[in-house]
């Protein structure tokens, strides 16, 4: 069954204790750059870009954040060490409904 990445989150988000605001506020953020970007299969992210949107004020939070969402499997995400081509993410959800289909 396929589902849009938001709903997806919220519905396994809430029965995971190890989800917090701060994950939901930057998963968020991360769905508006992503649809911004015609929701690609797997787009470059910019971490300042998505603190902004995500109200975190703290490197060390977003890092956190992100690393564990990609441990949780809530997204793929790739660090690029390349201040001018960004992170890479994509969604498992979706990368998965693309080869069903």
């Amino acid at each position: 069954m396929y589902l849009p990445p938001l709903s997806y989150f919220f519905e396994i988000a809430a029965k995971d204790p190890r989800i917090s605001v701060t994950h939901g506020g930057l998963y968020a953020a991360i769905i508006y750059y992503w649809q911004k970007q015609d929701c690609p299969g797997s787009f470059h992210v910019f971490a300042k870009e998505l603190m902004q949107l995500a109200k975190i004020s703290s490197c060390t939070t977003y890092h956190k954040c992100i690393r564990d969402l990609n441990a949780y499997g809530y997204l793929c995400y790739e660090a690029s060490f390349d201040r001018r081509i960004g992170s890479l993410i994509s969604f498992p959800s979706i990368t998965q409904n693309q080869r069903d289909e």
